[in-house]
């Protein structure tokens, strides 16, 4: 088992969070994406974070976004489509979620929302 299983996600948060504002991102832009990604409310994700949910027990108490499937690209050298370890590819969902906020790209395009009425 990975060591990053075992890992609380509020040791990963902060850093989430130090990464983003040197962007001119915020918090609330995270917590959106995490938001979409689990299926988890407000509450339940600061649920999480105050008592220190592993990695492996915060997603399996995740509704995973049925679009997460279109979360492709590389993140760690790795493609996130190509993931074997179903664990591991919902991680590295996420943080190619985050990866994807700090290099700027519009929320509409990391949560995946359809463009819809744009005559194209």
């Amino acid at each position: 088992m990975s060591r990053i299983f075992r890992m609380p996600v509020s040791r990963v948060y902060p850093l989430y969070i130090a990464k983003l504002e040197r962007k001119g991102r915020t918090q609330a832009e995270l917590d959106e994406v995490i938001l979409w990604l689990t299926g988890f409310s407000e509450a339940e994700l600061q649920k999480h974070l105050a008592e220190d949910t592993t990695f492996e027990d915060f997603f399996a108490a995740a509704h995973l976004n049925p679009a997460a499937g279109l979360i492709t690209g590389v993140i760690c050298g790795v493609r996130v489509e190509e993931i074997e370890d179903p664990l591991m590819q919902k991680i590295r969902y996420l943080d190619k979620l985050v990866d994807e906020l700090y290099k700027g790209k519009a929320m509409e395009k990391v949560l995946r929302v359809p463009m819809v009425g744009t005559g194209l």
